[in-house]
């Protein structure tokens, strides 16, 4: 799934709240990357093996969807300028990248994909 093809949750989600995001099989089912929206704010979902990571999907130096780039381990590459984010931490691994990206909490129940957002400060 492209970020063009994210899926919309548009409800505002509470502090701490928990939020189904879809299932493993939507998600994933075309490939390791996946955007989705909720309340808001634009969250990249990735796959590496069995482990699921959570992003900001928007790179934070060139304003490119990261669902859209290129996942090389456990890291993905912004399309826009091959800067490099690690999922595990959010850091910004090379240049042209000076500031990290925020990672939310995934987990999966069911087979259904649940993210706990990070705040907006963090």
């Amino acid at each position: 799934m492209t970020a063009s093809q994210a899926l919309i949750f548009p409800e505002p989600a509470k502090s701490g709240q928990w939020i189904a995001v879809g299932t493993v099989v939507e998600l994933f089912g075309q490939g390791d990357s996946a955007g989705v929206q909720v309340s808001g704010r634009k969250i990249g979902l990735f796959k590496v093996g069995d482990e699921l990571f959570a992003l900001d999907d928007i790179c934070t130096h060139g304003n490119a969807l990261l669902s859209d780039g290129d996942l090389d381990g456990f890291e993905i590459e912004c399309p826009l300028h091959a800067g490099a984010f690690d999922l595990r931490s959010g850091k910004a691994l090379c240049s042209p990248l000076l500031k990290n990206t925020r990672c939310h909490r995934v987990q999966v129940e069911d087979g259904c994909v649940f993210v706990q957002l990070a705040s907006p400060e963090a």
